[in-house]
């Protein structure tokens, strides 16, 4: 028979002299800490702050996303923590990995290489510096602050200043699924919409009866004017859904999102007809571009 191992348990009452929280004692003595340089947590609390609101940028811009933690009850000498920050996924793709940090060490992921820094002007400070972003960049990201056995972590939304508009294929209506949707998107320098830019669009005016491929797979229209045509006088207006459609099988429109615009559409006035090689060339001398359907 093996040795055995008593322990002894104190009532609350009997213990003295430790802070006590949330069902654990918590030590701040650093002879506590184990042979890896973690604390004995023993109860603190570690919290993760971090903005309520959506921040908002464009492309090429730079950005910071804002991140800080501290503990409850604060510890006496500073504490080793490891923090990772990941972009969420809208439409079933796998999350993306953003930045890890350990210490001064330093690990960045895919498109986000040589684009992204944690900010260190500050004691606990997590937030995520983002150079030159790009429309891919909008989007819910996590930053995760991890203490040994803690684990704590909060959301920042960034949304791109644009403007979400309909995309019907040449052909007709309800051409596209949504693979051939990105693909349209991308070709009017843009990217398939999401949902929230969607609705902020219908907040801000946009009626469309058509249904349009989203950023999530899911097929919706905004509508602010109730009427036979747009699913009947007897609903309210709002944005309805068809729900996710399958990738392939189905087909609708598309709903682009493509940044603020950083010049101006102006009428070329000819005194003939132009074909669209003609039309380039009469941009391109006076000094501008053809517009795209989004300009």
């Amino acid at each position: 028979m093996g040795p055995l191992l008593l322990v002894l348990l104190y009532p609350l009452s009997c213990v003295s002299g430790l802070p006590f929280y949330n069902g654990f004692y918590y030590s701040n003595n650093p002879s506590s800490w184990n042979s890896h340089g973690e604390g004995i947590f023993n109860g603190v609390k570690l919290v993760v702050e971090t903005p309520e609101e959506t921040l908002f940028s464009h492309p090429g811009a730079n950005v910071t996303l804002p991140c800080r933690y501290h503990y409850e009850p604060a510890p006496l000498s500073p504490r080793p923590v490891r923090i990772k920050w990941w972009k969420l996924s809208e439409n079933g793709a796998p999350e993306l990995d953003v930045l890890v940090a350990i210490g001064l060490r330093r690990r960045t992921f895919g498109d986000y290489r040589g684009r992204v820094r944690l900010r260190e002007d500050g004691e606990r400070e997590a937030s995520l510096q983002i150079q030159d972003v790009r429309l891919e960049d909008s989007g819910r990201y996590r930053c995760e602050v991890i203490d040994g056995l803690e684990d704590e972590s909060g959301l920042v939304e960034l949304e791109l200043r644009g403007v979400v508009f309909p995309y019907q294929h040449p052909r007709g209506r309800y051409q596209l699924n949504f693979h051939e949707a990105q693909r349209a998107c991308e070709e009017q320098d843009a990217v398939v919409a999401s949902f929230e830019q969607l609705f902020r669009a219908w907040e801000e005016g946009l009626d469309w009866c058509n249904a349009g491929w989203l950023q999530d797979a899911s097929v919706q229209y905004p509508v602010m004017r109730a009427r036979q045509p747009c699913g009947g006088l007897g609903l309210a207006p709002g944005v309805r859904s068809y729900g996710p459609r399958h990738h392939r099988r189905h087909r609708y429109d598309a709903f682009c999102f493509a940044p603020a615009l950083r010049g101006q559409v102006y009428y070329l006035e000819l005194p003939e007809k132009l074909t669209l090689a003609e039309a380039k060339e009469a941009c391109r001398e006076d000094g501008a571009c053809i517009a795209k359907t989004h300009g």
